[in-house]
């Protein structure tokens, strides 16, 4: 079992982000990493424009030790929320956890998504600037130029596990969504037992209107960011959610020991179920 390395890094402070925000000013920190780095690439994607100016989304790829076979395909993604950022702050420290510790993530290409909602970053708002909430939208034939071209990135890359980064800001605790699979749960449990060194579990028997056990909920929204419904071979899926009242340094850890956790976890189990 390797060793999780929790470090406290270039994260920005948890001082309020003014109310006209920037995208490029939230991506600061990992572009530092990635200018410096020859395993941390950045590579923003699909190209849309909204009320005159261009957007892209931000996309970055790490680049682990070569394992074995073939790396292990991640996706990560955060800030579908617009109103959500503490997960795109918390990449920083994990991406920063994995250059300090390369081991962690030996055998892996993790693409980040850091900001899937760029207007409603902008705007502060849960939902983009044409008033949707994305992650309602997904697999449903949406017009919304930030859902296609994230689900052609989910059919490209054929990803073996797909983990969201949610704040919640009713809950007082850390818990998760696990969708379909066994396999996503046997993640989610020790990913809530390391980020909860840092910060408590939601032990209630009913969070955001599911029922819940041990700060697990295996129900989910319909219309979420998640796999190609159908596909035969489908992917683990979790979402990682973290109290938003919580000091934001706080959620960052946590969102680093579970990220940390999963990877490691699931590269066990993958060098198992290839030796059965």
């Amino acid at each position: 079992m390797q060793t999780l390395l929790l470090i406290h890094s270039s994260t920005p402070s948890s001082e309020p982000l003014s109310e006209k925000r920037s995208v490029e000013e939230l991506l600061a920190p990992l572009d530092r990493i990635a200018e410096k780095s020859p395993h941390f690439l950045s590579k923003s994607f699909g190209q849309f424009e909204n009320a005159g100016r261009s957007y892209r989304l931000p996309r970055y790829v790490y680049l682990g030790p070569k394992g074995g076979g073939d790396p292990i395909r991640l996706g990560i993604f955060a800030t579908i929320h617009g109103d959500e950022p503490e997960g795109a702050l918390a990449l920083t420290r994990f991406v920063s956890a994995l250059e300090a510790q390369r081991d962690i993530a030996e055998g892996y290409a993790l693409f980040i998504y850091p900001v899937c909602n760029p207007t409603g970053f902008e705007d502060n708002t849960r939902h983009s600037r044409s008033g949707k909430d994305l992650n309602r939208e997904f697999w449903k034939d949406s017009p919304e130029p930030e859902v296609q071209f994230l689900e052609t990135e989910i059919w490209t890359h054929a990803f073996h596990g797909i983990i969201n980064l949610h704040t919640d800001d009713t809950s007082d605790g850390l818990y998760g969504f696990v969708n379909g699979q066994v396999l996503s749960e046997y993640l989610l449990r020790p990913a809530l037992r390391a980020a909860e060194r840092i910060l408590p579990v939601n032990e209630q028997g009913e969070i955001d209107g599911f029922p819940a056990k041990d700060g697990i909920i295996y129900q989910c929204y319909d219309g979420v960011l998640r796999s190609i419904p159908g596909v035969n071979r489908t992917p683990f899926e979790l979402t990682f959610e973290t109290p938003q009242r919580a000091p934001t340094d706080l959620q960052a850890e946590a969102f680093s020991a579970a990220l940390q956790s999963i990877v490691v976890e699931y590269r066990q189990f993958m060098a198992i179920a290839q030796n059965i």
